[in-house]
């Protein structure tokens, strides 16, 4: 027991003494007049939790390791160059043009790197097509291959005879639970197999990421809401394609309801088709948000204060946020699955009362 002590007190003080050496390094910058600038707290966490084209593995900006990332335009011809010569230079030359970025958003330029701004100081140039291999790619591409890789780990340890690899048993209890506790309650034992692969890729997609999102370095993949809008308009565009005359009937023409009435709810429940799946984008993007902010908030405490008990205080309470946001990785991916059943199950379902009598 002491031993362990010694060890966690040890981390505490090894955590502590090289934030305070990063913190020299690349926290306070000496500036001109010999002067020392403080490290860029709202500049650092949302260098994390947004998406760019250079993937900060450790430090910002300039230091640390970074990884440049390929930057893929289409300007009347395809640009393809590293996202590095935007560090290196304010201007970048293509074949078809001059591009400058702005706020991590490449636009159009003329040779002098100039171009007219409104009244927010946005640029009016006109952005070319950006089919860019950002961090958040990445990071997607790397979740895509090692879902891949377990679930044909598990199809073949099942082939052969091999039950003893305990993640293919979580993850085949994770299947079962999805399908026996989610899907058929809320679609219907004669329906579910179709909406089946898809809920299941999306929980696992969502519950990979945002287990991956936790780890130092990685990206903030379903805390972008690009993500998860485009995960939300799947569900939508899948429960539209397979509903019912029933269901539009029930929308537009809901029997028993009184034609007055019927005016004021048919514009609702219109709304309410986009609204539904807007929540399942809304929600899981504020969710993972808010927790990485918290999390790197309590990191850059240490930073600003530099101090050993608020040190303490930081990593204690970071940790604990981290323990949470793990909960909150899986229950999150369960709620979109859930939801994403419900919406998909309301649609499909047949709700003419009146034949089945």
């Amino acid at each position: 027991m002491m031993i362990s002590r010694k060890i966690i007190f040890s981390l505490f003080l090894f955590l502590f003494f090289s934030g305070e050496s990063f913190d020299k390094k690349i926290g306070n910058v000496n500036n001109n007049n010999g002067e020392n600038r403080e490290i860029n707290i709202a500049g650092t966490i949302f260098d994390h939790v947004n998406d760019s084209h250079e993937w900060h593995i450790i430090g910002t900006h300039n230091h640390g390791i970074i990884f440049s990332l390929p930057v893929i335009l289409w300007n009347n011809g395809l640009e393809i160059f590293s996202s590095l010569r935007f560090s290196h230079e304010n201007i970048v030359k293509g074949k078809y043009g001059y591009y400058k970025m702005f706020k991590g958003v490449i636009y159009n330029t003329n040779n002098l790197g100039l171009f007219n701004v409104d009244l927010r100081g946005i640029p009016k140039n006109n952005k070319p097509l950006d089919f860019s291999i950002t961090k958040n790619v990445v990071s997607i591409f790397i979740s895509s291959f090692l879902l891949l890789y377990l679930f044909v780990r598990m199809r073949n340890s099942y082939r052969n005879f091999q039950i003893k690899w305990s993640l293919g048993i979580f993850l085949e209890f994770l299947i079962l639970f999805i399908r026996d506790e989610i899907v058929i309650p809320n679609i219907g034992n004669r329906k579910y197999k179709i909406f089946f692969p898809f809920l299941l890729t999306s929980f696992f997609f969502i519950l990979i990421n945002n287990l991956m999102g936790l780890i130092p370095g990685f990206p903030n993949v379903t805390g972008n809401i690009n993500t998860t809008f485009v995960l939300a308009t799947m569900t939508f565009v899948i429960s539209n394609i397979n509903t019912n005359i029933s269901y539009w009937k029930h929308i537009f023409c809901m029997p028993g309801i009184p034609i007055g009435i019927r005016f004021l709810l048919v514009p609702i429940e219109l709304v309410g088709i986009f609204i539904k799946p807007l929540t399942l984008c809304i929600r899981l993007f504020a969710n993972i948000m808010a927790g990485h902010i918290i999390i790197l908030s309590f990191i850059c405490l240490i930073f600003i204060f530099k101090n050993l008990f608020i040190a303490g205080f930081s990593i204690v309470f970071g940790f604990f946020i981290s323990i949470l946001e793990i909960m909150v990785a899986f229950l999150q991916a369960f709620i979109f699955t859930t939801l994403s059943s419900l919406i998909i199950g309301v649609s499909v379902k047949n709700y003419d009362y009146d034949n089945k009598k």
